[in-house]
């Protein structure tokens, strides 16, 4: 190396370690106190981000070099949204919302000017990313890439939406699903739908919305919602919907709803009666239970706890097996929360059918003769079949099918507890261990030239379905509901012998189950 070279990088090295030295900016007088500017060195170089650091700290920027909590504006070059937001996740700063994530040409138009300039929208990544669904596998392996996002171009109904399990507005929809109980249990179905709605729009976002201007153009988004999401970017929290949480007629609805065989009609008729909580209900011995209520209330507990996936695919064996002793080429599907890849929920829907030439009718009551005496029943309601060939699918979005079904209780027994510890007591009584839990089972039985639209319709969830039946009736003139799919215009029944079909026949691109959390 000549002498000149070597006393340019001499220089370079030396003017590198100044720049690092944390004294250096400590002599800067702060002029814009009210913002904290974090510069990321993700994809920039550890060079450049110094220089910018003091380039801002000589403006009179704050700047930090280490992400902390009075940081309140990111910035990032070459960095996508998620890619930032999945950085972000990495990182022990707690809520990551709260923070301004900006482009680098934010921090230049700002080193420009002199002063901060507005974060607007065409310095924001969210709106500035136009390649969300190129980065989406690395925060949801193995899972369809979530859609670019525009939020002009959001579609109205659910059903266009590709929406995963990755929900980014939480703190929102919660919110909005409380409203939406309390306005069910008050019958005002209009209100309830509206939340619900916007609920289903802020899931699908593959961002958190930290400001009203992310709503901007968005579909469902009507006065009432606005009014919650405001006051939760401001405040943290929906003061509606924690009035209701303490409103005394909404804890009723709750606590009556959440029996097997109670809906809301039955908890409006105990609530006018004075009757305000479950112990009041069982104290009350004027009161007429159903079948399903008195089994409701004697598997109380294991009813209300969550079904994991793992007692799902333990009920999926029993059920599976006991169907094929009887009908040996039936197809036998687990259904709802669990197909679109949840990992509990509160009951598991199976469907059944047959590819053979024959439904053998008498197949749900053979099934739970079967679980009697294998002593694994402890309810049953079977409902007959009423659906008349050729029959018009309902117009309504909420109908129930008219397929046979079967509502269970089974007693699904669970691997024994090393209870050796106890074994010293005195007070220990075996016989006092339960070894098993109550589970909710639903059985459908479908003809098998009706079975893709069953399974469209019993996948859920009740938000996509709803969406479709609407998007059906309002934009291609048809009617669809678990059994068929009708066309008006030519009156015809359209066959279909997979949901692709169904989503083909109806125009739309095919939603993959776990794509359907609406």
């Amino acid at each position: 190396m000549d002498r000149t070279r070597a006393s340019v990088v001499f220089s370079q090295r030396k003017r590198q370690k100044e720049m690092h030295s944390p004294n250096l900016s400590c002599s800067y007088e702060i002029k814009f106190s009210n913002l904290v500017i974090f510069i990321m060195q993700r994809k920039m170089g550890m060079t450049r981000r110094t220089f910018l650091m003091e380039l801002a700290r000589r403006k009179g920027f704050r700047v930090e070099s280490e992400l902390s909590d009075s940081v309140t504006h990111i910035v990032a070059e070459n960095n996508s949204y998620l890619e930032v937001l999945d950085w972000l996740r990495g990182q022990t700063v707690g809520d990551s919302s709260r923070f301004e994530l900006l482009d680098i040409s934010w921090f230049t138009a700002c080193m420009e000017a002199g002063r901060p300039v507005d974060s607007e929208i065409k310095y924001r990544l969210m709106v500035r990313d136009s390649s969300v669904a190129q980065y989406a596998d690395s925060w949801s392996p193995g899972k369809p890439k979530m859609p670019s996002f525009v939020a002009s171009e959001v579609p109205q109904y659910s059903c266009q939406r590709k929406t995963t399990l990755n929900n980014y507005n939480k703190k929102f929809t919660d919110a909005f699903e409380i409203m939406a109980e309390n306005y069910e249990f008050k019958e005002n179905e209009i209100f309830c739908l509206e939340f619900l709605r916007a609920a289903s729009v802020l899931k699908f976002l593959p961002f958190p919305v930290t400001r009203m201007k992310d709503i901007q153009g968005l579909p469902c988004m009507g006065d009432r919602v606005r009014d919650v999401i405001e006051e939760i970017i401001e405040e943290g929290e929906s003061s509606k919907a924690k009035e209701v949480l303490n409103d005394e007629r909404y804890k009723s609805f709750k606590q009556f709803t959440s029996v097997f065989g109670v809906g809301v009609k039955t908890a409006e008729k105990w609530y006018r009666m004075g009757l305000q909580t479950l112990e009041e209900i069982k104290a009350d011995k004027t009161l007429k239970l159903s079948k399903m209520q008195k089994a409701g209330f004697l598997y109380y507990e294991d009813l209300v706890s969550c079904v994991t996936k793992a007692e799902a695919d333990a009920v999926s064996l029993i059920v599976k097996s006991t169907v094929c002793t009887f009908l040996p080429d039936a197809l036998v599907t687990i259904t709802g929360g669990f197909r679109r890849g949840k990992k509990t929920g509160h009951d598991i829907d199976f469907l059944i059918t047959s590819p053979g030439p024959r439904e053998d009718y008498e197949l749900l009551h053979k099934v739970v003769d079967l679980w009697k005496k294998q002593g694994l029943l402890l309810y049953c309601d079977i409902i007959e079949s009423t659906f008349v060939k050729e029959q018009l699918p309902s117009r309504n979005v909420d109908a129930m099918d008219h397929f046979q079904k079967c509502f269970a209780i089974l007693k699904l027994y669970q691997p024994r507890v090393d209870n050796s510890s106890y074994n010293m007591s005195k007070n220990f009584d075996m016989a006092e261990v339960k070894d098993w839990k109550a589970i909710r089972v639903d059985l459908v039985i479908t003809p098998f030239e009706q079975y893709a639209y069953a399974l469209l319709g019993w996948t859920g969830s009740r938000q996509f379905g709803r969406d479709l039946r609407r998007y059906a009736t309002h934009e291609r003139k048809m009617i669809l509901d678990n059994h068929a799919l009708y066309d008006r215009k030519k009156r015809i029944f359209l066959k279909a012998g997979s949901e692709e079909e169904i989503f083909a026949h109806l125009g739309l691109d095919y939603v993959e189950p776990w794509e359907r959390n609406a």
